[in-house]
């Protein structure tokens, strides 16, 4: 009765469902299959280059912190001969370069006396603190503030020296150098610092003859070094100008104020 009642007699009920069923259409199904598998390749196109992106920035600018711990005792003790007596270095300056994965990379430390190390600065940082405590005691002026003034001004002075790296290399187009390797080239001041130290140690007057020649041998160390990386590590179309001399030896001088700052133990 009740449908009598809705739909009288002779009318007809159009049915409920008058608009047509996508899914029983069959370009539905296949358009959007299509959107799907497009966005999906697109994504994994987006998100691959991205990946690709991050890590190729990540190794130009960092690189792989174990490759600068990877040393033995011959590679220290060659190195150090390098960094305190670059007058006797023989040796060409260059770094050893191998192909890795369809890129130029370079051999580590333990292969490559050239190489950039974090072993010898931090090492060489550690005794630098260890040696300006004894100083101080000696002085009588041992206290923990002291000491941790000297770490501070240490900590400062490595800043400094990886600043003027940076700004040296980025003035010349060379931005490109990973930043482990300025902080292994700025960390290396502290070993002719220790060896100052040491000879103070042993005879005070030692420190105004030790301390200019760890500073001259610091400027040559470096100047070497950029020049290299400027010559043959970096795409510059500026080779062989005398801005970049310039550089170098503001570079070279900068090592002398430096180091006596950071060498006035106790002052």
């Amino acid at each position: 009765m009740y449908n009598n009642y809705r739909n009288p007699p002779g009318t007809h009920m159009p049915p409920q469902n008058s608009q047509p069923v996508q899914f029983d259409n069959p370009l539905y199904g296949a358009s959007s299959g299509l959107i799907r598998s497009g966005i999906g390749v697109y994504g994994e196109k987006f998100l691959g280059s991205s990946s690709e992106f991050m890590q190729s920035n990540i190794n130009r600018y960092f690189s792989n912190p174990q490759y600068y711990f990877h040393v033995n005792d011959q590679y220290v003790r060659n190195k150090l001969k390098v960094i305190l007596f670059p007058f006797f270095h023989r040796g060409h300056w260059t770094r050893i370069s191998e192909p890795v994965g369809g890129r130029l990379s370079y051999k580590p430390p333990i292969y490559d006396i050239n190489a950039p190390d974090l072993y010898i600065p931090f090492m060489a940082f550690g005794s630098f603190i260890i040696l300006s405590g004894f100083t101080l005691g000696f002085m009588g002026k041992f206290t923990p503030e002291a000491i941790n003034l000297q770490f501070t001004r240490a900590l400062i002075g490595w800043g400094f020296q990886l600043t003027v790296l940076k700004g040296l290399l980025y003035s010349m187009g060379g931005g490109e150098v990973p930043l482990l390797d300025l902080v292994a080239y700025g960390g290396y001041l502290f070993a002719g610092l220790s060896l100052a130290v040491v000879a103070r140690l042993v005879w005070a007057y030692s420190y105004y003859v030790m301390m200019p020649w760890m500073s001259l041998c610091m400027g040559v160390f470096l100047v070497r070094t950029m020049k290299r990386v400027l010559f043959t590590e970096m795409r510059s179309s500026e080779r062989h100008s005398s801005r970049q001399h310039y550089f170098l030896l503001f570079m070279a001088i900068v090592q002398f104020p430096l180091f006596f700052w950071l060498g006035s133990i106790g002052v």
